[in-house]
């Protein structure tokens, strides 16, 4: 996987654009397919959310974003981690979504989106 300050792609993986590398041709990388589930799982969740959301906007623009980044390829941790503190402060502290908010974590985490204080703050995972 490549990360920050790193050139490297793995074997039977192309650069495909910035931040974006492709799946290996043997088939969808596993961890593609869980973040999917947790991306089309959370937006199932706040369909059914019936109250006034006040981000709901950044959740649904921040699923699109990680659509677009899956159907690509392999996404780059930095938009993941983006993304979920996107969608973690837009969810907020509501019960309804939490399940799928911790499932969509979850994912991220397969990705090596770490959970410590970086160089440059704070990860995602620390807002969650």
């Amino acid at each position: 996987m490549k990360t920050a300050g790193e050139g490297r792609v793995a074997a039977g993986e192309a650069e495909t654009a910035p931040g974006v590398r492709s799946v290996p041709t043997g088939g969808m990388d596993p961890r593609v397919l869980t973040l999917r589930a947790a991306v089309d799982r959370l937006r199932r969740d706040l369909r059914a959310y019936p109250a006034t959301l006040a981000d709901r906007e950044v959740a649904d623009r921040e699923l699109a974003t990680l659509d677009c980044a899956l159907a690509a390829g392999v996404p780059d941790t930095a938009v993941l981690g983006h993304a979920l503190l996107l969608i973690a402060a837009a969810a907020g502290s509501v019960s309804a979504l939490a399940a799928g908010v911790h499932q969509l974590r979850q994912a991220v985490e397969l990705f090596g989106v770490p959970h410590h204080p970086t160089e440059t703050g704070w990860s995602a995972a620390h807002y969650n």
